[in-house]
């Protein structure tokens, strides 16, 4: 199954420009160890030159990585950072949403347990509805279907998570036109 990470990294720039419209840079954190990190990387730099904002990269694979990247975002004057879609950094969604309230920096996530964790905003695929599919494609392994036959499955779900209490501890707004577009948002 693909996460098509690179495809929702440029999605998310577009968020932040719709939550941020005079924002002129933003910061990517990547793991280097994730292979599709240059993928996502290069979809991001290219949305930026679309819509005319900087972009920056900094790379994280442990926690202390982590806490440097935010004191890099700084340096930047970044308006708000993407983070990619690595499973590393799901296990410190709580230690972004530390960070990204020390900075007072707004952050677009992957996935919906970053919002759940205190993260500002997420989007990407449905986590369900992918389980479900890999079952799906489980199940056909079961029955005898040949793995290398099988075509590779794309999410045909995603979901858009705003927590509104961190918007408002980041003093934001969040435009009208994003919460209709919300599949769920957390008070």
């Amino acid at each position: 199954m693909s996460l098509l990470a690179a495809e929702m990294a440029a999605k998310r720039l577009e968020l932040i420009r719709d939550l941020l419209p005079r924002a002129g840079a933003v910061a990517m954190i990547t793991n280097p160890a994730f292979p599709g990190s240059d993928t996502e990387m290069a979809e991001v730099e290219a949305a930026g030159r679309s819509v005319g904002m900087l972009t920056h990269k900094a790379a994280a694979s442990s926690p202390s990585d982590l806490d440097a990247a935010f004191g890099i975002f700084r340096q930047l004057s970044v308006d708000a950072f993407i983070v990619g879609a690595d499973g590393f950094f799901i296990t410190r969604r709580e230690q972004f949403a530390v960070l990204a309230a020390r900075y007072s920096l707004p952050g677009i996530y992957p996935f919906p347990d970053f919002p759940e964790s205190g993260g500002l905003l997420s989007y990407g695929l449905d986590l369900a509805d992918a389980y479900r599919q890999a079952g799906i494609y489980t199940g056909r392994i079961l029955k005898g279907a040949k793995p290398a036959e099988l075509p590779v499955m794309q999410p045909t779900k995603f979901q858009l998570v705003i927590n509104l209490k961190t918007a408002k501890a980041l003093g934001l707004t969040i435009p009208q036109s994003l919460l209709q577009r919300a599949d769920e948002v957390i008070q």
